[in-house]
């Protein structure tokens, strides 16, 4: 049972609706996930929509690699609606299943490309200390140049909040979806 009111047509400001609007109207299709409960502040909603859409559509990192660092964000939040959300992409992106795999169980996956072994290392590392070894961050630099690494940065980031807030907010998993980090 989520946490935040629900809101509904009747129930939300005039801002809240457009923001709302807005936010459904686009590739998201719906106002669901962190949105619900970011819809209490319009303005924080408009701004965090833009920048997720940026981050997810919009990034110069390919699906692949884009939807792994989220994957591996949502890992170390344990944010089971975010698994859930970004697996799929993540599959369509031509991510292995295997290596999501690997990820929700907590290892080091075998057998990555070049390129996804930087991404993994990278948000793993900042996710596990709030820093990235010099090694890491060259690798990254090498691969995806100072845009790619300020990006996935930025994919690391928003998609940290989104988990603390599907976490705090209590958002569950569809019915008939097996939790993916079971105690």
């Amino acid at each position: 049972m989520p946490r935040f009111t629900p809101l509904t047509e009747a129930t939300m400001t005039t801002r809240q609706r457009e923001v709302a609007a807005n936010i459904g109207s686009g590739a998201r299709a719906g106002v669901k996930g962190p949105f619900p409960a970011w819809l209490h502040s319009p303005e924080m909603a408009e701004r965090l929509q833009n920048v997720g859409r940026f981050m997810r559509w919009e990034s110069s990192l390919p699906p692949r690699l884009s939807e792994l660092a989220i994957l591996v964000t949502a890992k170390r939040w344990r944010a089971r609606f975010e698994w859930y959300a970004h697996h799929k992409m993540a599959m369509d992106g031509g991510l292995s299943p295997a290596i999501a795999e690997d990820v929700r169980l907590g290892r080091t996956p075998s057998n990555m490309a070049e390129d996804e072994a930087a991404v993994f290392r990278f948000v793993s590392e900042v996710q596990a200390t709030g820093d990235v070894s010099d090694e890491a961050f060259n690798e990254a630099k090498r691969l995806f140049g100072e845009k790619g690494c300020a990006e996935l940065l930025g994919i690391t980031g928003y998609y940290t909040a989104v988990s603390f807030t599907l976490n705090v907010d209590r958002v569950a998993l569809p019915e008939g979806v097996p939790d993916p980090f079971p105690d």
